[in-house]
């Protein structure tokens, strides 16, 4: 499968294409071929070495991406072949509060990210993305969901960030 990579913190002209292994589902694991990636402001931080200069390189970059189902391991019972997917954010940040755990997935950074043909991914690390939307539109959403999520709820006690 063919790729890119971040080897050197530098301007986003350091990604490079390469071979990469190819992946193989495990349990309750689902294999997603990448049909849209999406660039983040978070994403050219990372290449610069701005957000954590600390990342074990190289590393896969971009979080955001949407793709299509092309294999799923024993135990998915949410997807099958053919469904098109959108990847979270954080694939182990299902719900609650946020572990160190949930941050560390984050796609792009100490993760491996989306720039790649294919991926395999939690199947509870997916949502369907709906007939409405291309490939392209979805792969806009996962970072600007949590962006949204962050803005209405990470500051409760100070009467911003809520629905009232």
């Amino acid at each position: 499968m063919q790729g890119y990579r971040v080897h050197s913190f530098g301007d986003p002209g350091i990604y490079r294409r390469e071979d990469l292994p190819d992946p193989s589902t495990g349990p309750g694991e689902v294999l997603v071929r990448i049909r849209a990636a999406s660039l983040n402001y978070r994403d050219l931080m990372v290449a610069r070495g701005h957000y954590n200069r600390n990342l074990a390189l190289p590393l896969i970059p971009l979080s955001d991406a949407s793709g299509e189902v092309v294999e799923v391991g024993t135990g998915v019972d949410r997807f099958q072949p053919g469904d098109r997917v959108a990847a979270a954010f954080m694939p182990a940040w299902i719900e609650g509060e946020l572990t160190e755990a949930g941050a560390r997935s984050a796609l792009g950074g100490a993760a491996a990210g989306v720039l790649a043909e294919v991926r395999v991914f939690p199947q509870d690390a997916l949502v369907r993305v709906p007939e409405h939307l291309s490939f392209e539109e979805a792969a806009t959403l996962p970072c600007a969901a949590v962006t949204a999520w962050n803005a209405l709820w990470s500051d409760r006690g100070s009467g911003r960030g809520t629905l009232s």
